[in-house]
């Protein structure tokens, strides 16, 4: 076993404190990753404090991982020495069902994905998995991303997340030139929702509760920016969008929403919301539209997303912090108060 320093959280609503871990040794198809960047996703903060009910602690999250390959096994074939990878929010799957097949492991129906933390290695040895805030991983190399040159780490470690949950519905929804796309929330989410429909030649309009980050919507590469807390707003797009991607968890009324859609537009919820999604089916019928959901990605999805933003420019805004600011970050993050990501330097782990 490989010995490594991280910092977990010992129990529920617990802070988290520096502590020891052990990774599994490499194996034929194994990489081992120095991590040096980790994000902090809003799901670590639910996994910390437990909202969700699942337990398994003691817990090390993260799943925005960006690093370099330290060690590689003797049958791996993809990565070697010194490469520069990410991890996102699964490290293995059946790799049996169709969807596997497909490259929709995210999908996975004979057993789900494995998450890279709070979740068991059920396909192997059973053990817990523990996420990105410590110093090193191992992974198998079909579960690990090759990061770009042109990526810096600490912007790309977002991308694991955030980055393929808003590109992947953008891109299985058709987001390009002639299409109108709204995203609701300029968060964590909703930063690289901008980016990456602008990136893919939509005209991109940002949907807040206020106009207080109007000037950050339109340097991201809104065409426009509306306060939904005016009700013009909803009487001014009525029937505008081909697509809306809701980057928020709070409860919206979705009827006000789906009247924003064209004809045989979309609203895809990308956050989970505390009470059931409702609609009047009137408001799906009248314009043939929908309400549908999406997950992360797929591996070979994931890495187009990271080449896809290489090329076009597009990282994640972040803000690095060192390890002992963690717990400071969650009670920011919690308040909104973030642009647009937190990133923890691993080397002060």
């Amino acid at each position: 076993m490989i010995a490594v320093s991280a910092y977990a959280a010992p129990s529920a609503g617990a802070p988290l404190e520096r502590t020891t871990i052990e990774r599994r040794p490499v194996g034929e198809h194994d990489v081992l990753i120095e991590i040096k960047y980790v994000g902090i996703c809003h799901t670590d903060i639910h996994h910390v404090r437990d909202d969700w009910g699942r337990g398994g602690f003691p817990l090390v999250p993260g799943h925005e991982i960006a690093g370099t390959v330290a060690e590689v096994g003797p049958g791996v074939t993809k990565y070697r020495s010194g490469d520069r990878v990410g991890v996102g929010c699964m490290v293995d799957s059946c790799r049996q069902c169709e969807n596997c097949r497909n490259g929709l492991e995210v999908y996975c129906t004979g057993g789900g994905f494995v998450g890279t933390y709070a979740d068991s290695e059920r396909y192997t040895d059973g053990s817990p998995t523990q996420g990105g805030y410590s110093t090193y991983i191992v992974v198998d190399e079909r579960f690990v991303l090759r990061i770009p040159d042109a990526l810096s780490l600490e912007q790309a470690a977002p991308l694991l997340c955030a980055g393929i949950t808003t590109y992947s519905p953008l891109r299985h929804w058709n987001a390009g030139p002639g299409k109108k796309v709204a995203v609701i929330g300029l968060g964590g989410l909703g930063h690289l929702g901008v980016k990456f429909a602008h990136a893919l030649g939509a005209e991109v309009t940002v949907l807040s509760q206020s106009l207080h980050k109007q000037e950050d919507g339109l340097r991201l590469g809104a065409d426009h920016y509306y306060a939904t807390s005016d009700a013009k707003t909803f009487q001014e797009l009525a029937g505008t969008f081909d697509l809306i991607l809701n980057t928020v968890s709070a409860s919206l009324d979705g009827d006000a929403y789906l009247s924003l859609l064209r004809t045989d537009g979309t609203l895809v919820y990308l956050g989970v919301p505390e009470k059931p999604v409702s609609a009047n089916i009137a408001s799906l019928m009248l314009g043939r539209k929908s309400i549908a959901s999406s997950g992360i990605g797929g591996i070979p999805e994931t890495q187009e997303m990271l080449d896809f933003a290489a090329a076009h420019g597009v990282g994640a805004d972040v803000e690095v912090i060192g390890a002992e600011q963690i717990e400071e970050a969650y009670d920011r993050v919690a308040r909104s108060d973030v642009r647009y990501r937190f990133v923890i330097d691993n080397s002060t782990i």
